[in-house]
């Protein structure tokens, strides 16, 4: 017998064993309903089988030994406690059973609700039904009982047997028809035994077997699902895309059924101790009378706002609402709640931290700062550079011509413009040609993932704040409106209506997540206040804006823990000015060969294709006067901050033009009998500078030593313009970087030359000049220690490292294959995305650590994107790099995450 089994492992615990501490072991659902249950709240009875007894079951197909006298042992307390047998015809007892991973992964894996009604249990149920008051009283226990049964059926066959959802759905849409409603709560009894009938049908279609009457049977199968929903395609999707580990598993909550849809005195619904969207403060929520839990989340009903629930049953209402304190002051952040009321008495079904929008999460850190329930580490441990960059991003800007033509609710703000479609699978086909698309359905579910993903934003005519769309929105940043009930959404026909008018597949929309208002047409956008208030044109001590001022009081303290300097890489003086503004301390990559395009590009083609010392010398001369004016103008921006200025490093071919298309033009110039002399030779030139890989070839240290005197010139136009900033008043502190070196001979011959023009032009002017060099080539980071002996700093190039590192060419894999190795799990992400930390990353450490060995006063930077990477920030605090440089735009995330990895490291520098 099962109980008889030989036990050497804990599988499973009681509510009352665990705490939410046991994440890992337990999910994030059963250590909560144990942590609920030891604060005596009002839980239904039940149980966690661990994620371990997942794991082993997805590693071998089996449940491992043990496990299923763990599960018989648990039933038959819970039957003791509750007094009542699992289906049992009489008095059934019924479970749900739930999946609850240690991450939240909302929709994403399987739930199975009355687990144990067959046909003789629901008898059961309907006279336990008739013994208390409320819907049983007029009548309606039959109506109940099989409404949970029909419930049962539907849940079971899609989610254990993988029975088409939408027959089930087809099957209750035909049975409203008949009774003339577009309600479900009109149907009465009879009505549902006939769906149940037509359920069964369905059931046995699909599978090939009556729907399982033994309710342990039903148990097992349900357990065994949602082992197995870890491993569904959206499931791992939606971890690939919050990157959740692929291998922790989920747990099985078994949970004795409470019942929200007895009559109008029951109900359920879910509920946050802040507004998710903004981080007000108030009562925020969704209640749906007689009705199960899954149709909140589900969005299928439009539900009523929690306050109303005071007018329909004020004493659960204000227990609710003491329990919502207690809980939000017990984890010290927001809560996310699920309830239900049976018959007047409230159960707590869950509690999470919830997900929230990037402006909540800044807004509630702050609040929870003056509250004194967490201090600014902890606020800072709470926000992320992620979320800062989505506050970054633009909104409407609005004025008479643009009227909503409906509204929703603002499930998740943001500003989104965008073609219309009707389906996920259409959603990626147009993102995928570079389209930005609205996904708008009546409500989303999980079969939905792809399409959110892709999508810009996501409009729905049903649900509200926690419908699922709106709660997976959230989570990814994404634009939605929920519940805009005015808009009539076919998706057959791929149109919607709305005011009289239709809006068919290929419109385009526009939707704001933060007023729930839906504009035809794309309608402009402005920049965000964050934006604005890092720009200086917002004073966050004099405005009335709670978010910007919880994003500088967040910024400061950041700033004021960080460890890394935070540079830019700029190469105007724009640029500069930006970056400065949103709090760059200098510059850590000014890429010199950006100034050689537009105009410029024919002096930089005749200095190339130079084959006389006078040709070249020409073109280098008209060059010096132009390069000198960029310096100076970049050192004025940076007035007394450093600026690192890569000396040239472009793939020929960047500069000289297309083979192809000047053979071309040659032969037919030729073939009209047209004077091609000069083209003539600029072909031939062309092709003897050609190269089969560029990104490979004659570029970086390579080219200046090959051309000579382009070097030169770029050193002594940064150094005229350094002394020139200097005379005038400013402070100037340029970095010469020398790039693509490989071997320190490269850097040392450079290095000769530089150091004799700068001596010849600083004189006795103060400038100081560095000279160091990028470390791009996996062979200068495995000889950094010679490397270190010419050089007086290392930036790293990470794109190029990464690139090389991998045998990646970075112009051409992204849309080649890097989306299969993602599918795949090769990648949680693209290395050129975030640091590669095992084997790039093994390069940048040993660089580091070698070069510093040999010179302990190195000077270490990067300059690749990954500076302005959360994750690669924290790693490169990690490995000890006293700066990080990134696009300007990106500047206050690395600001932030900089701040971030000191506290999550407890202040720890790893130098």
């Amino acid at each position: 017998m099962a109980a008889q089994e030989t036990v050497d492992h804990k599988y499973v615990y009681d509510f009352s064993e665990g705490n939410k501490e046991l994440k890992d072991l337990l999910g994030g659902k059963g250590a909560n309903l144990a942590e609920m249950t030891n604060l005596g709240l009002p839980v239904p009875p039940g149980f966690t089988i661990t994620t371990e007894a997942c794991q082993a079951y997805l590693a071998t197909g089996q449940q491992p030994d043990g496990l299923a006298g763990q599960i018989e042992a648990h039933l038959e307390a819970l039957e003791r406690e509750m007094g009542k047998r699992l289906g049992d015809p009489q008095d059934p007892l019924l479970v749900s059973v739930r999946s609850g991973a240690k991450f939240s992964m909302p929709g994403m894996m399987e739930t199975v609700l009355n687990v144990g009604l067959n046909d003789q249990s629901v008898q059961g149920l309907a006279r336990q039904a008739s013994g208390g008051g409320g819907q049983a009283a007029s009548g309606g226990a039959d109506r109940f009982a099989w409404d949970s049964y029909r419930r049962l059926i539907q849940m079971f066959g899609k989610t254990v047997c993988e029975v088409p959802g939408e027959e089930f759905e087809h099957a209750l849409d035909e049975a409203k028809s008949a009774k003339g409603t577009h309600n479900d709560l009109d149907l009465d009894a009879d009505d549902l035994r006939g769906l149940v009938d037509a359920y069964k049908k369905i059931f046995l279609k699909h599978t090939g077997r009556e729907f399982p009457q033994q309710p342990r049977e039903q148990l097992d199968l349900a357990i065994r699902a949602v082992f197995e929903s870890w491993n569904a395609e959206r499931a791992i999707l939606y971890r690939r895309q919050e990157r959740i580990p692929t291998d922790l598993g989920t747990a099985v909550n078994v949970v004795t059924m409470v019942f929200g849809n007895l009559g109008p005195d029951s109900g359920t619904g879910v509920a946050f101790t802040r507004d998710p969207a903004s981080g007000a403060q108030g009562i925020y929520g969704d209640y749906l009378a007689n009705a199960q839990g899954e149709d909140v989340v589900a969005g299928i009903r439009n539900t009523v706002p929690l306050q109303e629930l005071e007018q329909l049953d004020k004493t659960s209402y204000d227990q609710l609402l003491g329990i919502m304190a207690r809980l939000e002051e017990h984890y010290k952040d927001l809560c996310d709640i699920e309830f239900t009321i049976e018959r007047g008495k409230l159960w707590m079904l869950q509690t999470r931290v919830g997900k929230r929008t990037a402006a909540a999460a800044f807004v509630i850190a702050g609040q929870l700062v003056d509250e004194g329930l967490i201090d600014l580490d902890e606020a800072l441990h709470r926000v992320n550079g992620a979320q800062l960059a989505q506050l970054m991003f633009p909104r409407f800007q609005l004025d008479h011509e643009f009227q909503p033509v409906a509204k929703g609710i603002g499930a998740s703000p943001g500003a989104a413009s965008g073609t219309v479609v009707f389906t996920s699978a259409r959603a990626v086909e147009m993102a995928a040609e570079g389209k930005s698309v609205i996904l708008v359905r009546r409500e989303t579910n999980p079969d939905d993932l792809n399409g959110m993903i892709a999508a810009q934003g996501i409009l729905t005519s049903r649900g509200g704040k926690t419908s699922h769309a709106a709660v997976v929105a959230r989570g990814m940043g994404k634009t939605c409106v929920s519940g805009a009930d005015e808009i009539e959404v076919n998706v057959p026909a791929k149109r919607f209506t709305v005011a009289g008018q239709t809006v068919n597949e290929g419109d385009v929309v526009s939707i704001d997540g933060t007023t729930g208002k839906v504009y035809l047409g794309e309608v402009p956008v402005m920049p965000s206040e964050v934006v604005q208030y890092f720009e200086g044109s917002l004073d966050p001590e004099h405005i009335d804006n709670a978010l910007v001022r919880a994003v500088h009081r967040i910024m400061t303290h950041a700033d004021g823990k960080r460890r890394l300097a935070v540079r830019t890489n700029a190469d105007t003086g724009a640029d500069a000015a930006r970056a400065r503004r949103f709090g760059a301390e200098g510059i850590g990559l000014c890429r010199t060969e950006h100034m050689f395009l537009g105009d410029r590009r024919e002096l930089v083609e005749r200095l190339i294709l130079a084959r006389a010392p006078g040709e070249r010398e020409a073109a280098l001369e008209a060059l010096l006067p132009l390069q000198r004016a960029d310096f100076e103008e970049i050192f004025r921006e940076m007035d007394g901050l450093p600026v690192t200025v890569r000396l040239i490093d472009p793939p020929l071919h960047e500069f000289l033009p297309p083979l192809e298309q000047l053979a071309v033009n040659v032969a037919v110039a030729q073939e009209r009998g047209e004077d091609v002399a000069k083209e003539e030779a600029l072909l031939a030139a062309v092709r003897r500078m050609h190269e089969e890989n560029p990104m490979l070839g004659l570029r970086g240290v390579r080219l200046g030593l090959v051309i000579p005197g382009l070097f030169a010139m770029q050193v002594r136009a940064i150094a005229e313009a350094a002394v020139a900033c200097a005379r005038g008043g400013g402070v100037a502190k340029p970095e010469i970087m020398v790039p693509l070196v490989g071997a320190v001979q490269e850097l040392e011959t450079v290095r000769a030359e530089a150091e004799k023009i700068i001596a010849e032009v600083v004189g006795d002017s103060g400038v100081e000049v560095l000279i160091g060099t990028m470390i791009e080539v996996p062979r200068a980071a495995l000889t950094a220690g010679q490397i270190a002996e010419a050089a007086e700093f290392f930036s790293f190039g990470t794109n190029d490292l990464t690139q090389m590192g991998w045998g990646f060419s970075r112009d051409d894999v992204e849309g080649a294959f890097f989306w299969r190795y993602l599918e795949l799990g090769i990648f949680g992400i693209s290395p050129f995305e975030s640091i590669d930390r095992d084997g790039v990353g093994r390069l940048v450490r040993i660089a580091a650590e070698e070069g510093r060995a040999a010179r302990p006063g190195l000077k270490l930077g990067v300059c690749g994107e990954h500076g302005g990477d959360p994750d690669s920030v924290h790693f490169f605090h990690e490995v000890g790099l006293d700066y990080v440089s990134c696009s300007p735009f990106r500047v206050p995330v690395a600001r932030l995450e900089a701040g971030r990895a000191v506290v999550e490291t407890g202040g720890s520098d790893s130098r």
